[in-house]
């Protein structure tokens, strides 16, 4: 793996909430460091609850991941855009995200260790 990406097990518990319900809960977390940004939590999809979120036609490529898919999440009152991103098909030193999803952490969303 390259020593510009990171990835280990967040520790605890990880939830996310948008719209005041809980879209996502695990134990299976992973801690995202790339460089010197910010570490981004990954939660396995399988925890998730999918129903919530609809795949969008935005697409971004990073260099060091490969190229992220996005989703927008549906709440009672509104849909957030594009708050979700995933990497279907992962470059080879970001391989353990591969099934997982990031979400920006917004006023609308959070994602927090409990």
């Amino acid at each position: 793996m390259s020593d510009h990406i990171k990835i280990l097990k967040a520790d605890g518990t990880w939830t996310v909430r948008a719209g005041g319900a809980v879209l996502a809960e695990t134990k299976d977390a992973l801690e995202l460091r790339e460089g010197d940004r910010d570490a981004v939590i990954y939660i396995p999809r399988g925890d998730i609850a999918m129903a919530f979120l609809d795949k969008t036609d935005k697409t971004t490529h990073c260099p060091h991941k490969g190229d992220a898919t996005y989703y927008s999440v549906v709440t009672k009152s509104r849909t957030l855009q594009n708050v979700a991103w995933s990497y279907e098909d992962p470059s080879d030193q970001a391989a353990e995200i591969k099934g997982y999803l990031a979400f920006y952490n917004l006023p609308e969303v959070t994602v927090e260790q409990i």
